[in-house]
């Protein structure tokens, strides 16, 4: 049976990186067929391990990233969508894979170390946020995923939930399945950077273009976009080597052939970065303009997306109770199941 699970952290309305990098290869994975069951959760659970002061902006988020969910494609109908803190499973899985692991692996995370500088927690980390890679592995693990689609900057945390499998099959016998990546194909969709050319696209960093923004916002942020600083006049010749915008084209642009004589032109002088960003924004608003349209006629209908989620996460919670007996009856710590 081959399972997929994945899911995002609702800390904000999800960005042109989430597409790139995941959103866009999960409706072509629904639509394969090729899939007999697909996870995706909204990992609220791991928001509030650095947003716990803020809990009602994180319950507003889960909505906007239905919503985003929706508005790119995903179908209730063939994928199932849930909330991962009202499926209490998880949590249990988690207490139990939290005896496999020592603190120094966790800091070991390059992800975690990455995200620990970010938002300044190297004085003071949240027990929760540097445990998060073991909740991301009961995550994965009770629904039986054998792929999970996620960017780049998560191949160490699945690495991490691996580690956690076989120790957990090491211990107990083959009780959990060990899950492999599936990163983008396209290389520049795996770590799409910011408008400003610094990093990953990121919210914290406020260097987005969010699936929701309108045209003019749009138009606005890749007017902003960095490209190449000695590029001053047209005749100039210019380099594409983290120009922004020529990498968002790699990224978005299905007409290669056109983006390769628009980047020769470019290197050789004579193409100014106006027209080239002109040609980005249509790009990009062929691919927003319908994600918009369907955002626009499910924000109209919450009571519609919020009852999606509660379906989903229902099934959800069927097949983690499943695993989750499994792995207590594998433990021996399934005391009353066959008492009498």
């Amino acid at each position: 049976m081959k399972t997929i699970l994945t899911g995002d952290r609702p800390t904000g309305k999800l960005h042109l990186g989430h597409y790139v990098g995941s959103l866009r290869e999960r409706v072509r994975l629904q639509n394969s067929g090729e899939y007999d069951k697909i996870f995706i959760m909204i990992a609220d659970a791991q928001a509030l391990t650095d947003h716990a002061g803020t809990p009602a902006t994180v319950r507003e988020n889960i909505f906007n990233v239905a919503l985003d969910y929706l508005a790119v494609g995903l179908d209730p109908a063939k994928s199932t969508m849930f909330i991962q803190s009202q499926v209490s499973e998880l949590f249990e899985l988690t207490a139990y894979y939290m005896n496999l692991v020592t603190v120094s692996r966790l800091e070991r995370n390059p992800t975690v170390k990455a995200e620990i500088a970010q938002k300044n927690f190297e004085t003071s980390i949240p027990a929760g946020f540097l445990c998060y890679p073991v909740s991301q592995a009961a995550d994965i693990t009770a629904f039986d995923a054998n792929v999970v689609p996620v960017g780049e900057d998560q191949a160490p945390m699945l690495e991490q939930t691996r580690e956690i499998v076989r120790k957990m099959n090491e211990l107990y016998g083959e009780v959990l399945i060990e899950p492999d990546i599936f990163l983008p194909q396209n290389q520049t969709c795996r770590r799409l950077p910011g408008i400003d050319g610094k990093a990953k696209m990121s919210k914290t960093l406020g260097n987005c273009i969010y699936l929701s923004d309108d045209s003019d916002t749009v138009a606005a942020k890749i007017k902003d976009m960095y490209t190449d600083p000695l590029h001053i006049k047209v005749t100039d010749p210019g380099h594409i080597e983290g120009n922004v915008v020529f990498t968002y084209l790699d990224a978005f642009c299905e007409d290669k052939a056109t983006v390769a004589e628009m980047k020769a032109h470019y290197q050789r002088g004579g193409l100014g970065d106006v027209k080239v960003k002109k040609y980005l924004l249509d790009v990009l608003e062929e691919i927003l303009t319908p994600i918009r349209r369907r955002r626009a006629e499910y924000e109209n209908r919450p009571d519609e997306v919020m009852k999606m989620l509660e379906i989903g996460t229902r099934a959800a919670r069927a097949k983690a109770s499943e695993v989750l007996r499994r792995v207590k009856r594998a433990m021996k710590i399934d005391y009353f199941d066959n008492a009498h």
